[in-house]
């Protein structure tokens, strides 16, 4: 046994497919399926169940799973400390940000980074907040951009940008003249909501729920101006951020304050507690104080 076949179990589980974990593995799926085979033969066990079009892992599938995890993750951090060794002269970053939070703030901090440290590659995820995390926390990105609360007992982090979310109508809604809006007023409305991998969706829906009715979902998506669009259609209003709602279309929609309950859109930047921090990862949580200040969340 060595790290190929615990690296073949873990990603095989991941994705649920033998091709998808072999694509992942830059390996061809005949021989993902020989590796696989080998190990078996070599503990004496099966480790996936190959009924159905889903492998399944066996009940010694999910024990060798329970190591391959972190023994795989102690051998990346291995690789990418050694590399280290170079002083920033070459390596990679890999970052994570939503949509709204990488395409309006750090496109000019990401230059900046690259002008400094030339050599290293920027490998950038764009997507929602639920995600970010699960990958933070897998150790498949070094740092990320978290909607607030960022678990304290698993991140480091500090707050980056502090806004707060406002009611997005079209321009001739009835409730266009309104400088604030509370949420329960909202009741009747269509929502346009981001993807259910974001965390804003979660905790929009969680606020209406609390101001007594489930918001009607019309529309979702993953883009900030694709929702104003929608909204500037008449086909339902929205909660997006202040920074955001000034770069809206000012004759298709309007925006005011949400109000009781207010809500905050704070994001912060983090990165693993007991996780490996590669330079790279250092140079640009030094850089990215220096941007948006030292201010410490946890």
């Amino acid at each position: 046994m060595d790290i190929r076949h615990l690296q073949a179990v873990a990603e095989i589980a991941r994705h649920g497919s033998f091709t998808v974990a072999a694509d992942a593995l830059h390996i061809a799926q005949p021989t993902l399926s020989k590796t696989i085979i080998q190990l078996e033969e070599e503990l004496g066990v099966l480790l996936f169940s190959r009924e159905g079009k889903r492998p399944r892992l066996t009940e010694a599938g999910e024990t060798v799973l329970r190591y391959a995890g972190p023994i795989c993750l102690q051998m990346d951090a291995l690789r990418r400390e050694l590399a280290d060794l170079s002083e920033l002269r070459q390596g990679t970053l890999r970052l994570g940000l939503p949509p709204m939070a990488g395409s309006n703030f750090f496109p000019g901090v990401i230059s900046r980074f690259r002008k400094l440290y030339p050599g290293v590659s920027v490998r950038l995820t764009e997507a929602g907040g639920n995600r970010l995390d699960e990958d933070l926390r897998a150790g498949k990105l070094d740092v990320a951009v978290l909607l607030t609360p960022a678990d304290p007992a698993v991140y480091d982090s500090f707050i980056v940008i502090d806004d707060r979310m406002k009611v997005v109508l079209p321009a001739k809604h009835r409730l266009a003249a309104r400088q604030a809006i509370a949420l329960r007023e909202l009741a009747e409305e269509s929502f346009v909501l981001f993807s259910a991998d974001f965390k804003l969706h979660g905790r929009i829906s969680a606020a209406c729920e609390s101001a007594g009715f489930k918001p009607d979902i019309v529309s979702e998506s993953s883009q900030w101006d694709f929702i104003g669009q929608m909204v500037g259609a008449e086909l339902g209003i929205a909660l997006l951020p202040a920074t955001i709602c000034a770069q809206l279309s000012p004759d298709r929609v309007v925006s005011a304050e949400l109000v009781e309950p207010s809500l905050p859109w704070q994001l912060v930047m983090a990165w693993r507690r007991d996780g490996y921090v590669p330079l790279s990862a250092k140079a640009w949580i030094g850089l990215a104080r220096e941007v948006f200040g030292t201010r410490a969340d946890s």
